[in-house]
C-alpha cells in the first residue's frame, strides 16, 4: 500500500518517517521549489518533544533542536507580575530547526518538491492520484492532506474552509542575541496591558535567540505597511506604555524578519477523511494561536495515524477512529483559543487574580466522569509546623493508598503558634524549647527533623504559612496538600524560615500554583479564610494538634487526636463503614515514587511493609541507580523521584 503525502511541513514530514522506518511505501509532495525555510519559532509540548525523540529512534531530548522552557511569567504593562508558574515541559524552538531536523529522518529520494497540488484523480468515489500545478502526477493508495492551514486538499474534499473572522493579529520576530536568552533562562514572559487589548511576549528560543510576539486588537491601532522601518515604528508606538525590558529588546530588534500575522481559525470538522483522502495537523483542524498547540498536535496527529495504521486497520476505518480519538480534544482546543481571545478583546471583565496560562496542558481524555461522592469524610486539623502532625503523614499517606476511594479529607489550619508573646503550650515558651520537643519527637516518629531551625532562624509564628495553605487552597485543592508537604519539608529537613515569602513563592511553583497570585491572596482573601478554620477549631474544641473528625453520609461522628497508629484510622473507618475494603496499591518503588515525589526512610518502609534496614537497602540501591535522589539532613534523608524520563528532569535554569 502506498501512501502520498501532501505538505512536507511537520505533520508530513512526522508521518511520512513513522511510516517509512516501518517498511511502508511513502512519498511527500512540497509545494515550495527547496526545503523550506519560512517561519518563526514555536512552543512546542512535552508529548511533541517526547515524539520527535522517537522518530529519531531514541536520540535525548536536549539533542532535539530548541531551548526548555518551564517558567510562566505574566506582568502587567507596569512590570507589576500577576502570574508565575510551573510549566509542563516545553521547548521553543524554530521552525527551520524542526523542518531541517525531520528532513534528515527521511530518505530524500522519496522527497520531491515543487509540487502545489492541483486536484485528485477518481476511481469512483476513490482517489487514485494526486494532480499539481506543475502537470506531475502521483498514484497511491491512500492520501494524505497535511498542507496547512490553507489547505487545498481540503478545499478539494469538502469546499471553501468558513474561517474566523480576524479579530486579534500578531506581530512576530527573532532576536539573535546570547546575553538576553541568557537573561531570560527558560521563561516565558508576557506583558498585559491591564486595559486595553495589548500584549507583548519574549521567549527564549536558543542559547543566543529569543522569539517575540505582539498581540493587539487591530481596532485600537493597525498598520498595513509590511516594511521593517513601519514596522517598526509601530511596535514602538503600540508598546510605548510597556516597561523598560520590552523598549530594550524592540531597541535591539532591526526588524528585518518581523511579519504580521492574521490568527485564524475554523469550526471542527464533521470528519478529517473522505473515502481514502485523510487530513491531519492544520490541515485537518486550526485553532487560534493563544493555546500554542499546532505544532504538538501535527506531531500527536502523526503519531495517532502511523498507530492505527500500523495495527493493520484498514484505512477508512482508520480515518474513522482517528476522528474518534482526536476530534474531542481538538474541538476543546478550539474552543480554548477562542475563549482566551474574547478574555484578550475584553479587559474590563478579566480576572483581577491572575490570567490563564495561554498554553495547552497534557491532552486528556475529552470526557470526564463525575467523582463519585465519598462515604466518609475527614475533617483534619493541622499545622505545618506541628511535629506530631508531621510525624502520621506515613499514616494519612497510606490512607490514601489504600483508602483514597471511599475517603475524603478536608484540611483546616489549626494556628499552633500566634505569637510568643505569653505563649505557653505543653510546657513550651520560647524557641529553644521547641528545638528540643523536635529532637523527641524526631526520635520517637522516626520522621527526620531538624532541631536547629530554632536555634539558628526561629518562626515568630505559625500563622503566615498556614495562611499561605489557605492561599493555596484558593487555587487547587490538591495542590494546597502538596503545597503543604511543600513548606513542611522546607521547615522540618532544610531548615527553612517558612514565614518567609521568597520560600512561600518558592514552594508554590515548586507544585504547580500560581506563585505571584499566593502572595496576593496571602495580603487578601486567605485571611478571612484563616480567620474561618480557626471559628470552627474553637466550635470544636480543638485543643490539640493533629485533631480528626470522622463522619459518615449517616451522621455519625468518630475522632482522633495527637499521634496514633494506623491501626486507630482503620478501626475509625471499619465503624464507620463495616464494609468498606482496602484498595490494593502496588509497592515497588517506581510505582510509589510515581504516587509521592518525595518520601522519607519511614514512609517508604512504611508503605512496602519492610524493615527500615530492607528499605535502606532498597533506596541505595536506587540511588545508585540514578533512579531516585536524595536530600540529606542531620536527622534522616528525603528521598526525591528520579524515575521519571529525562525530559522530566529538566530544572529551573
Amino acid at each position: 500500500m502506498k501512501t502520498v503525502i501532501i505538505g512536507g511541513g511537520v505533520a508530513g514530514l512526522a508521518l511520512g518517517i513513522y511510516l517509512h522506518n516501518n517498511s511502508m511505501e511513502v512519498v511527500i509532495c512540497e509545494r515550495c521549489q527547496e526545503q523550506s525555510n519560512k517561519g518563526n519559532a514555536f512552543l512546542m509540548h512535552g508529548e511533541g518533544i517526547s515524539i520527535l525523540s522517537e522518530l529519531s529512534k531514541g536520540i535525548g531530548v536536549e539533542e532535539i533542536p530548541g531551548k526548555f522552557i518551564n517558567h510562566f511569567s505574566l506582568r502587567k504593562e507596569t512590570d507589576e507580575e500577576l502570574t508565575h508558574q510551573k510549566l509542563d515541559p516545553w521547548k521553543c524552538m524554530k521552525r527551520t530547526d524542526v523542518i531541517a531536523f525531520l528532513y534528515r529522518l527521511f530518505p530524500e529520494e522519496k522527497l520531491t518538491f515543487g509540487r502545489e497540488f492541483s486536484h485528485f484523480l477518481y476511481d469512483g468515489a476513490k482517489a487514485t492520484a494526486a494532480v499539481f500545478k506543475n502537470g506531475e502526477i502521483e498514484e497511491g493508495d491512500i492520501f494524505i492532506g497535511a498542507d496547512g492551514g490553507n489547505s487545498k486538499v481540503r478545499e478539494a474534499l469538502f469546499g471553501a474552509t468558513n474561517f474566523s473572522k480576524t479579530e486579534v493579529k500578531e506581530v512576530l520576530g527573532l532576536l539573535k542575541n546570547k546575553e538576553l536568552s541568557k537573561k531570560l533562562g527558560t521563561r516565558f514572559t508576557k506583558f498585559q496591558h491591564e486595559n486595553k487589548s495589548i500584549s507583548f511576549g519574549v521567549i527564549p528560543s536558543s542559547d543566543e535567540e529569543v522569539v517575540w510576539y505582539i498581540q493587539y486588537d487591530p481596532r485600537i491601532m493597525d498598520i498595513h505597511e509590511t516594511g521593517a522601518r513601519s514596522i517598526e515604528m509601530f511596535c514602538q508606538e503600540l508598546l510605548k506604555a510597556f516597561p523598560e525590558q520590552v523598549q530594550e529588546i524592540l531597541a535591539m530588534e532591526d526588524f528585518s524578519g518581523a511579519y504580521i500575522w492574521h490568527t485564524k481559525d475554523f469550526d471542527l470538522l464533521p470528519s478529517f477523511h473522505k473515502n481514502n483522502v485523510m487530513l491531519i495537523g492544520d490541515s485537518a483542524h486550526l485553532a487560534l494561536p493563544f493555546t500554542s498547540a499546532g505544532t504538538t498536535n501535527a506531531l500527536v496527529d502523526a503519531h495517532t495515524l502511523f498507530s492505527l495504521l500500523k495495527q493493520g486497520v484498514a484505512p477508512e476505518a482508520a480515518f474513522k477512529r482517528f476522528y474518534e480519538l482526536r476530534s474531542a480534544i481538538v474541538a476543546s482546543q478550539i474552543k480554548k483559543g477562542r475563549d482566551l481571545k474574547t478574555d484578550f478583546l475584553n479587559p474590563e471583565q478579566r480576572s483581577k487574580d491572575g490570567g490563564v496560562v495561554p498554553l495547552i496542558s497534557k491532552q486528556e481524555r475529552a470526557i470526564k466522569r463525575r467523582p463519585k461522592q465519598k462515604e466518609i469524610t475527614v475533617v483534619y486539623f493541622t499545622d505545618p509546623i506541628c511535629s506530631t502532625c508531621w510525624g502520621i503523614q506515613p499514616q494519612l499517606r497510606k490512607l490514601e493508598l489504600e483508602y483514597d476511594k471511599h475517603v475524603h479529607i478536608e484540611f483546616k489550619m489549626g494556628g499552633l503558634l500566634p505569637s510568643w508573646d505569653n505563649f505557653n503550650r505543653h510546657g513550651i515558651t520560647k524557641p529553644s524549647d521547641v528545638a528540643t520537643h523536635w529532637e523527641k519527637v524526631c526520635a520517637q516518629y522516626e520522621m527526620p527533623i531538624n532541631k536547629n531551625i530554632w536555634l539558628e532562624d526561629p518562626l515568630p509564628s505559625s500563622y503566615p504559612p498556614s495562611i499561605a495553605f489557605k492561599a493555596a487552597q484558593l487555587q487547587d485543592t490538591g495542590k494546597a496538600v502538596m503545597f503543604l508537604r511543600r513548606i513542611r519539608e522546607m521547615v522540618f529537613l532544610e531548615k527553612k524560615n517558612i514565614i518567609k515569602k521568597e520560600h512561600l513563592f518558592t514552594a508554590a511553583f515548586d507544585v504547580g500554583l500560581d506563585a505571584a497570585r499566593l502572595l496576593r491572596d496571602l495580603e487578601g482573601k486567605a485571611q478571612g479564610l484563616f480567620r474561618e478554620d480557626l471559628v470552627l477549631s474553637s466550635i470544636l474544641d480543638v485543643k490539640e494538634l493533629p485533631s480528626l473528625f470522622f463522619s459518615n453520609n449517616k451522621g455519625m461522628q468518630l475522632s482522633l487526636h495527637g499521634y496514633q497508629p494506623y491501626e486507630s484510622f482503620e478501626n475509625i473507618l471499619q465503624a464507620l463503614s463495616p464494609s468498606i475494603e482496602k484498595q490494593h496499591y502496588r509497592k515497588d518503588a517506581k510505582s510509589l515514587f510515581e504516587r509521592f515525589e518525595t518520601m522519607t526512610t519511614k514512609e517508604f518502609s512504611f508503605f512496602r511493609n519492610e524493615t527500615e534496614f530492607e528499605s535502606q537497602h532498597a533506596l541505595r540501591k536506587l540511588l545508585g541507580e540514578n533512579k531516585i535522589s536524595k536530600f540529606e539532613s542531620a536527622a534522616g534523608n528525603m528521598w526525591i523521584n528520579n524515575f521519571q524520563d529525562q525530559l522530566m528532569e529538566v530544572k529551573s535554569a
